[in-house]
């Protein structure tokens, strides 16, 4: 009988790092029998613990283990530094996460692999070293967002500090193209923590015995080989595309909203709809969204839109329900009712899946750009918080895999993107024999090739797999 060999893994509290890491787990199940996993499960940092066990029971060959909650972050501090704050938020989850492991893994183990710890979570790493065992990085973005980490270490023993927007454009190894200031992430211009928290996780990133990435070398060619430059970093395995291709929220909830949508859908010829998501915390002023509807009207295209609106608290959390025609531009649904289909929640993976669709207005978030190369969807450019801006501007320069509208547009910003601006970026992508188009297709085929036998994702995880059970204890 084979003896198991557990795992436990341990998301950042957040639904996209969330389904990332069942993802990975469901891969290494599915390559090796004797793995088993667990996931531990913090409550979110921002709003109220929420129940996922219908989520969960989606998974049986996963364990979950929700830890208990503990008080969520001061809004004044979110404010100043969410990535400080998320930090400090998991390290106090050591203890937790120590105990749940001595208590409910341990004594039931075989062999103790280790634990593989996100991106946000290198605290964890600590937990590790107390118990024994190895630690592994999942790192759920890019090579092109880790490699800039990693230099913001190099930069920052060679004297630098927090960016300026006044600086001149950046020379990365992990680009091919100058980067310009304008399109680096908030945290790295932060000078009340975040960019020291995130030069603390990327100095960390290199105590853990291997790195996996979710991307693939067919993606980001020249990021994942510039990860060699950096003799100190254990070894990078590309386990991507890392796609969950069933909508991330549990299907009793939204049933009826499901149906709706991909009725819809079903309806409109093939490669006519144009599709508005952006994610989580995706949302737009009033004005801004009346300059999306205008664009919308003007282009004459099919579309569905992911509609949410800033809402009124400190955060500016997204708010689904709302009332169209309050904020719309006066009889916009009635003339565009024929061509639209507007909606809070949608299942964003399916719908990019569906043949009807033709571009994907999006704000750049890693899942979302993995999602729609698989699909062969092409990316108008839209990022607006985290990384999402160094992937709009990988995706557009770098990999020529994204039509550009907007490369440096950030969440709270008082700029207000034009109709004609927006009308005109769609227009582009929706070109049936348009040239990003034609390479998104390309790379499609590609990112289903290095999935299987024979692939370059497949022999990582092979490797990787080797790795983590001849290490285990």
């Amino acid at each position: 009988m084979k003896k198991k060999v557990e795992l436990v893994m341990i998301p950042t509290p957040g639904i996209g790092h969330l389904v990332s890491t069942i993802e990975l787990s469901k891969l290494l199940l599915e390559r090796d029998d004797r793995f088993c996993i667990t996931v531990l499960v913090m409550k979110p940092a921002i709003g109220p613990a929420t129940d996922n066990q219908s989520y969960f029971s989606s998974f049986p060959q996963i364990r979950f283990i929700q830890l208990p909650p503990i008080e969520s972050p001061p809004t004044h501090l979110l404010l100043k530094s969410v990535e400080k704050v998320i930090s400090l938020y998991v390290a106090s989850y050591k203890d937790l996460v120590k105990e749940a492991i001595v208590n409910h893994v341990l004594p039931n183990c075989d062999r103790f692999a280790g634990l593989v710890v996100d991106m946000f979570c290198t605290s964890m790493i600590d937990v590790a070293e107390e118990l024994g065992v190895p630690s592994y990085l999942y790192f759920t973005s890019g090579a092109g967002f880790l490699g800039f980490l990693l230099h913001l270490s190099t930069r920052h023993d060679q004297g630098g500090t927090e960016f300026e927007i006044s600086d001149p454009e950046s020379l990365i190894p992990c680009y091919i193209n100058p980067v310009p200031t304008d399109v680096l992430p908030s945290f790295a211009f932060n000078k009340e923590g975040g960019y020291a928290a995130f030069l603390n996780h990327a100095r960390r990133f290199k105590e853990t015995k291997g790195i996996l990435v979710n991307t693939f070398p067919e993606l980001e060619p020249h990021a994942v080989s510039s990860l060699s430059v950096y003799n100190d970093l254990p070894k990078v395995y590309t386990v991507g595309p890392l796609i969950s291709h069933k909508s991330q929220s549990p299907w009793q909830s939204h049933q009826e909203k499901y149906d709706k949508i991909m009725k819809w859908l079903d309806d409109q010829p093939p490669s006519s709809v144009v599709f508005l998501c952006f994610g989580s915390w995706g949302c737009f002023s009033e004005s801004q969204l009346k300059e999306i509807a205008i664009a919308l009207e003007k282009s004459g295209h099919r579309f569905l839109w992911s509609i949410r609106a800033a809402g009124k608290d400190e955060l500016g959390t997204p708010v689904e329900n709302i009332n169209y025609g309050e904020i719309l531009p006066e009889g916009f649904l009635e003339r565009t009712q024929d061509k639209a289909f507007l909606c809070g929640w949608t299942p964003q993976v399916e719908v990019l899946a569906h043949k009807a669709v033709g571009c994907f207005v999006s704000h750049c978030g890693w899942n979302s750009i993995l999602e729609s190369v698989w699909y062969g969807v092409p990316i108008v450019t839209w990022p607006i918080y985290a990384e999402q801006q160094l992937n709009a501007f990988q995706m557009v320069k770098d990999l020529r895999l994204a039509v550009e509208m907007k490369l440096d547009y950030r969440r709270g910003t008082d700029t207000i993107v034009k109709a004609d601006e927006i009308a005109k970026a769609v227009s582009c992508a929706m070109e049936e024999d348009g040239e990003v188009k034609k390479k998104v297709k390309d790379v499609s085929e590609k990112s289903r090739e290095t999935v299987v036998e024979g692939g370059s994702s497949c022999a990582s995880v092979r490797m990787l797999v080797e790795a983590m059970v001849e290490g285990s204890t």
